[in-house]
């Protein structure tokens, strides 16, 4: 239960439209580049002052969530701790309703914000270089859900684009109930490649530059994302054959414009022209599928 007074925010998931796998470095990561949209379902993170940094963990998905002290919103607390001094820290709750190790970063968004809530607490800018490295060390995956906008991330994660605007597009989110160790599937892709400059999605170079292209409407969005892929799709596949299924009972929805897996799974989109086919789509699947994690969304630009 949140805490009468207590501030909240929301934790939205993070849907990886596009993957690609440019190369390994040599410290064992993989430079990426994607373009990352952030979906209208999330945990809830409330936060009330203390004197003692405390987590306690409850929702429908608390019991994946593995042991208290590995998680990420005290890493995120932690990292900000010792980057600013005397930093005012208290009592989170997370109701931790998004699938766990699904591909859709919802740990990550978990840490991000939590440091929204104490950069506001402690008057921080989010654009405080501070709170910006605090992200960095927290995982790769944070610093694009620390200001949760449509962008592309390059590198390991460190590589931000300006936000892009796309149209909302209405979106069915599908998880099987399995989870995914992101390092077994990079694992699984093998890459050698050596590091190369790579073209590839379009990045606004400053903020007076207009995006275009994709975001002229729903079907160059599509095939501008037919074009690229997840990299991770298919050893994810290889790994959990079941995605597979779940992409297939998507792609035939009637409506479905594209069906694609997020991140490195299991949790697939698809994405429709309108919100009462995504809606229609997702209670036909809940019929067929009564035990998957099946959520009707937006994925907001």
């Amino acid at each position: 239960m949140i805490v009468a007074g207590a501030r909240v925010e929301r934790a939205p998931a993070k849907i990886n439209l596009t993957l690609r796998v440019i190369a390994r470095r040599p410290d064992g990561y993989h430079d990426i580049e994607s373009l990352v949209a952030f979906a209208g379902v999330a945990d809830r993170l409330s936060f009330t002052p203390d004197r003692m940094l405390a987590l306690a963990v409850g929702g429908p998905m608390a019991a994946r969530c593995g042991e208290l002290a590995d998680n990420l919103v005290l890493k995120a607390a932690h990292a900000l701790s010792e980057r600013v001094a005397g930093l005012k820290v208290g009592r989170f709750l997370l109701s931790k309703r998004l699938p766990v190790a699904a591909g859709l970063g919802g740990g990550s968004s978990d840490a991000a914000a939590a440091l929204r809530l104490l950069a506001r607490a402690n008057h921080l800018s989010l654009e405080d270089p501070r709170l910006i490295e605090a992200a960095q060390a927290t995982g790769a995956d944070v610093p694009v859900c620390l200001d949760p906008q449509t962008r592309v991330m390059r590198g390991i994660g460190d590589v931000l684009s300006d936000r892009i605007k796309l149209a909302p597009l209405p979106a069915i989110l599908v998880n099987p109930g399995v989870m995914v160790a992101t390092g077994e599937v990079f694992r699984a892709l093998e890459v050698n490649r050596p590091v190369a400059k790579v073209a590839g999605l379009p990045i606004s170079g400053g903020p007076q530059d207009t995006w275009v292209g994709w975001g002229s409407g729903l079907a160059a969005l599509v095939a501008g994302l037919a074009s690229l892929g997840n990299d991770l799709e298919k050893p994810a596949i290889r790994l959990r054959p079941v995605i597979a299924d779940v992409l297939q009972a998507l792609a035939t929805l009637p409506g479905c414009q594209l069906a694609r897996m997020s991140g490195s799974g299991a949790t697939c989109f698809g994405l429709f022209a309108t919100a009462r086919e995504a809606s229609f789509s997702g209670r036909r699947l809940r019929a067929q599928h009564p035990t998957w994690w099946i959520r009707t969304t937006t994925l907001a630009g």
